[in-house]
């Protein structure tokens, strides 16, 4: 076991088997996203209050469920690097970061354009609506402060550290709806009870969130080999790999 992880967190051995991994992944993405839409825009019933306008949630909470995960990767990712100093944990780290924020702002997008019918306005400071902005906010500070020192060991070290402080915001996102009185829905799949909505909405919500988790698996192998050829890029091993291309 442990020697299967040393062995993937050597940076040749990443990519090689990051490179196997990306197709499979990005199909089978592609094929959960095309069944989820097909659901959710052509089987689920219109809701009984929002009527059609409701199936931008398709689209917008598998977007905001990825931009806490994603945070959470960045995060625990950083603290990999910090402690055990894994090159690779940083790597993943940084390359996690424009995908999550990538996330986010599609969750804020869409989030206004469901709000202007339902609320009357694109934007209302609400606590989970600012709280959400303000993840955007982190994970652009995380981007910035990672190009903004030309040492890769400090700017890694610097990003890493800021991610892990930001990721107090997160139980602030998911519990918002609950420590305070605001106009954002409270929680209706996660219940402990039971999900507060029609099977025939649920099925493809859960598809589209898969899609989401397995693309953004996907993206982060595709983004990581290219950093480590970028890192590695005077090695032996990718001078190899350049001349079989």
């Amino acid at each position: 076991m442990w020697n299967w992880f040393h062995r993937l967190a050597s940076p040749r051995d990443f990519f090689r088997i990051a490179g196997y991994w990306i197709p499979w992944l990005g199909s089978l993405a592609l094929l959960l996203i095309i069944a989820g839409l097909y659901l959710g825009l052509f089987v689920a019933p219109p809701d009984y209050q929002q009527g059609e306008s409701y199936r931008i949630i398709f689209i917008h909470v598998p977007s905001a469920w990825m931009s806490l995960f994603v945070y959470i990767v960045m995060a625990i990712s950083g603290a990999i690097g910090l402690i055990w100093r894994i090159k690779l944990a940083h790597v993943m780290s940084i390359c996690s970061a424009p995908i999550g924020a990538s996330f986010t702002f599609l969750a804020l997008a869409t989030g206004s354009l469901w709000g202007k019918p339902m609320w009357g306005a694109w934007w209302v400071w609400d606590a989970r609506l600012t709280s959400e902005l303000l993840l955007l906010f982190l994970y652009l500070g995380v981007i910035a402060l990672y190009h903004a020192f030309e040492e890769r060991r400090t700017a890694e070290r610097a990003a890493a550290v800021l991610a892990i402080v930001g990721a107090v915001n997160i139980p602030i996102i998911h519990y918002s709806v609950e420590w305070w009185n605001t106009l954002h829905q409270g929680p209706t799949v996660s219940k402990l009870d039971a999900p507060s909505i029609d099977a025939n909405m649920l099925i493809p919500l859960l598809l589209m969130s898969l899609a989401f988790m397995i693309f953004y698996k996907a993206l982060l192998l595709f983004r990581a080999r290219y950093e480590i050829l970028h890192r590695q890029q005077r090695s032996q091993w990718v001078t190899q790999y350049i001349k079989t291309l």
